[in-house]
């Protein structure tokens, strides 16, 4: 086991004592919450655990097991038995993590795989939504820590993705093949345990430091973005962007609940527009790449039914795009400085977009691929900024 599964280790045994003590001691609220702090850094263990080190899966797995009957049991004295037995296997799971290890990797590499570029976006959407749901900008430790909890769980989930991909990331070209799973700089089992441990260390910060819902967002668009569209999605059906966009989409919503502690329809704009956002940004790319995909048997829109097919959709998804992010102007959910914004960045993004319809020319295809990285970065800030000045 590497540094991250030993850090891991050892926040579920801080987790988990604290939570004993913190029964024992008939803290109340704050002994629920030292027992949410605990139990992500154990299932992350159970995860590294099932893929790449099953001698680990008896003690996390018992941990798992045990601190969830203390959970479901009621009575005071069994409850402190079972969550002191679970104490006792977070320690062994632990003690395991320090007998061998594995091959780090250099550092920088460690940085690559959170995809910085990819979360610099994120990170801006998920600040836009605590702008929004805050209504103003009361509180600079509210808004630092709801965005390093975000920045934890975006760059857990990419360095999952880059384990989960490292086999078709050798064959898609320069653009893939040098990242450091891939390339073989970082071993995989490194790159599960880092990606695991940032997820973990998200939840916890997150719960422990700004609320529930906040953490429990974050770690759903993790697992969406890990399991559904990675895992299950992203090799299976063209379709895997449109409902894959789901994940990006989260973001603006954890930064709301950040700040609001709850949900709101400003909230779910943000998320819709992303979420209609992503298939033509994507598919510009996949235009740009199409075979790169076909290498790798990823069946992107453009392998599977050619690039006239994709240029009509992303025109369809644009126009689409349009109308979504004038809807909340219309609605008086944002202000009149959005919808100004939203109509001129609409109407560039669609031009871009017929415009690649007509000529059919893989350079429209990269602009419009970087202008519309450009479109949602400019949207976000106009819907802060007309949420504070207004």
């Amino acid at each position: 086991m590497g540094f991250w599964a030993r850090a891991t280790a050892l926040l579920a045994v801080g987790g988990t004592g604290l939570a004993v003590v913190s029964g024992a001691a008939g803290w109340g609220t704050a002994h629920r919450v030292l027992a949410a702090i605990a139990l992500p850094p154990i299932a992350a263990l159970v995860a590294a655990a099932w893929v790449s080190s099953r001698r680990l899966l008896a003690p996390s797995l018992s941990a798992l097991v045990l601190f969830g009957l203390a959970a479901l049991l009621v009575g005071r004295t069994a409850h402190l038995v079972f969550a002191s037995l679970a104490f006792a296997a977070t320690m062994w799971a632990a003690a395991f993590t320090f007998r061998s290890s594995i091959e780090a990797g250099p550092w920088h590499d460690y940085v690559t795989l959170t995809k910085p570029r990819i979360m610099s976006l994120l990170l801006l959407t998920g600040g836009a939504g605590f702008f929004v749901g805050a209504e103003s900008f009361s509180s600079l430790g509210a808004f630092a820590l709801t965005m390093v909890g975000l920045a934890l769980a975006c760059g857990g989930a990419s360095a999952l993705n880059h384990y989960l991909d490292r086999d078709i990331d050798r064959l898609m070209g320069s653009r893939t093949e040098a990242r450091p799973v891939a390339s073989g700089r970082v071993p995989p089992a490194a790159a599960l345990e880092f990606g695991l441990a940032l997820s973990a260390f998200s939840f916890v910060l997150l719960d422990a430091l700004v609320n529930l819902p906040t953490a429990l967002l974050a770690l759903a668009g993790n697992l969406f973005y890990v399991v559904v569209y990675t895992r299950l999605l992203k090799r299976s059906t063209a379709q895997n962007i449109v409902i894959g966009g789901a994940a990006g989409a989260v973001p603006p919503l954890v930064g709301f609940a950040g700040a609001s502690g709850h949900l709101g329809w400003p909230a779910v704009a943000m998320f819709v527009i992303v979420f209609v956002w992503t298939p033509p940004h994507f598919w510009a790319l996949a235009l740009m790449l199409k075979e790169h995909y076909a290498r790798a048997r990823v069946p992107m829109l453009p392998v599977t039914r050619g690039d006239r097919e994709t240029a009509r959709q992303i025109l369809w998804y644009t126009a689409l795009l349009v109308v979504v992010t004038l809807v909340p102007a219309a609605l008086g959910t944002f202000g009149v400085i959005y919808g100004v914004c939203a109509a001129l960045l609409g109407a560039a993004m669609l031009w871009l977009a017929v415009e690649l319809r007509r000529t059919m020319q893989r350079v429209v295809a990269a602009r419009l691929f970087h202008f519309s990285l450009l479109y949602l970065a400019l949207l976000f800030v106009a819907m802060a900024v007309d949420t504070v000045v207004i």
